[in-house]
C-alpha cells in the first residue's frame, strides 16, 4: 500500500465488569487493550481528543469508565518513521551548541504528519543540523513546540537532548514568554483582558478546537488592543499556555474576535464586507490566518543565561497595516 492510501484506523472498545474489576486507571486498561501503540502515543491520542465516548461519560486518565461505556479511538496514519534532509529556506535568528532560534514562515508545517510529510521545518532543519536525529521525538527531532502551518514567526528547536530536556520543563511549567500579534475583524474590543476556556477537538469538526468542551485541557491568553483601524484591529496575544488553535479559538470563541483570512474559525464573507475595500482586495486569496508570533523569551536551559528573540511581522501582515493606516488618513 502506498503512502497516499494509508487511511485514519478506527478502532472501538467496550468496558465490561471484568475489565473494571482488574483496571483501576483508564491508561491502564488502554494500553493493555491497544497493545500495538505506546504509552507515550495513547496519551497523545488522549489529550488530542482522538479518544472519545458517546456517553455523557467525562474521560480521565486516573480513572476506569463504568462498565459498558464504548470508547471510540481515531489512530492517524503514522508519518514516515524519519524525516529526510530537505535544503529549504529557513531564517536563523540564533545558534548555539545546544539550541537554535528560528522565523518559521507561513505556509510551513513544523514536522511531519499525515498529508505533509516533506517540506517541514523539521526537514529543512535536519539539512541545517545532521546530527539533530535522536534529539527528543524521533519522527520530530528537536522539536518542543509548535506553531500552526499559517502561523509565523520565532520558534526554539534543541540540538540537544540535555537542552530538548530543559526546553520541555520550562514549556510544561510555563516559564517561556511567547507573544503574539494578530489583525481581527472589528473594533470596540475591551483594551485588554484575561480569556480563560478549556479547549479540545470540537465534537462535530475534527479539524477544529472548541472552547469548554468534552476532555478539554485548560488554556489562557492575555490579549491587549494595540491599535484600532477602519474595521479591524491590531491586536497582541500572550500565552499563559499553549493548546492547539489557542488564540484562534480564544479569540472567535471568547471575545467574538475573529483573525482576518481565517477560514476555519472565521467568516470569508463578513471579512469581505467589513473590511476596507482595499483591505479586502489585497488579502482575498491569502490563505492563512494574520497571526506572528512576534516575541520568545526564557532562560538558555544550558547557559542560564537569559534570552529574548524579537521579529517582525511577514511582507502581508505589515502591508495589510500599511493599507489600514492610508484608508485612516
Amino acid at each position: 500500500m502506498s503512502q497516499n492510501e494509508i487511511i485514519e484506523d478506527l478502532r472501538s472498545l467496550i468496558v465490561t465488569d471484568e475489565d473494571v474489576a482488574e483496571f483501576k486507571r483508564f491508561d491502564q486498561y488502554l494500553t493493555k487493550s491497544l497493545e500495538d501503540l505506546s504509552r507515550n502515543f495513547i496519551k497523545y491520542l488522549f489529550e488530542d481528543g482522538q479518544i472519545t465516548t458517546e456517553s455523557k461519560t467525562k474521560l480521565k486518565l486516573n480513572k476506569m469508565p463504568p462498565a459498558g461505556t464504548k470508547i471510540d479511538i481515531q489512530v492517524p496514519p503514522p508519518p514516515p518513521m524519519n524525516a529526510e534532509p530537505e535544503n529549504l529556506e529557513l531564517p536563523i535568528l540564533f545558534e548555539d551548541d545546544h539550541l537554535v532560534i528560528v522565523n518559521k514562515p507561513a505556509g510551513m508545517v513544523t514536522h511531519p504528519a499525515p498529508g505533509n510529510y516533506t517540506g517541514t521545518l523539521v526537514n529543512a532543519i535536519l539539512y541545517h543540523c545532521p546530527d539533530l536525529r535522536g534529539v527528543g521525538d524521533a519522527k520530530r527531532p528537536g522539536i518542543v513546540h509548535r506553531l500552526d502551518k499559517g502561523t509565523s514567526g520565532v520558534m526554539v528547536v534543541a540540538k540537544s537532548q540535555k537542552c530538548h530536556e530543559g526546553l520541555v520543563q520550562l514549556f510544561s511549567k510555563h516559564d517561556i514568554d511567547r507573544v503574539y500579534q494578530a489583525l481581527c475583524i472589528g473594533t470596540g474590543y475591551t483594551v485588554a483582558g484575561k480569556l480563560e476556556g478549556s479547549i479540545g477537538r470540537h465534537p462535530n469538526n475534527r479539524l477544529k478546537m472548541a472552547v469548554n468542551v468534552k476532555n478539554g485541557r485548560a488554556a489562557v491568553t492575555h490579549y491587549k488592543v494595540l491599535k484600532e483601524y477602519i474595521g479591524c484591529t491590531h491586536m497582541q496575544c500572550k500565552l499563559e499556555t499553549g493548546r492547539t488553535h489557542q488564540i484562534r479559538v480564544h479569540m472567535a470563541s471568547l471575545l467574538n474576535a475573529f483573525l482576518l483570512c481565517d477560514g476555519t474559525y472565521g467568516n470569508p464573507g463578513q471579512q469581505k464586507d467589513r473590511l476596507p475595500k482595499a483591505l479586502a482586495e489585497y488579502l482575498s486569496d491569502y490563505p492563512f490566518p494574520l497571526l506572528h508570533a512576534r516575541r520568545l523569551a526564557f532562560v538558555h536551559p544550558i547557559t542560564k543565561e537569559f534570552i529574548e528573540f524579537e521579529e517582525e511581522p511577514p511582507e502581508v501582515f505589515l502591508k495589510a497595516i500599511k493599507i489600514l493606516e492610508k484608508d485612516c488618513e
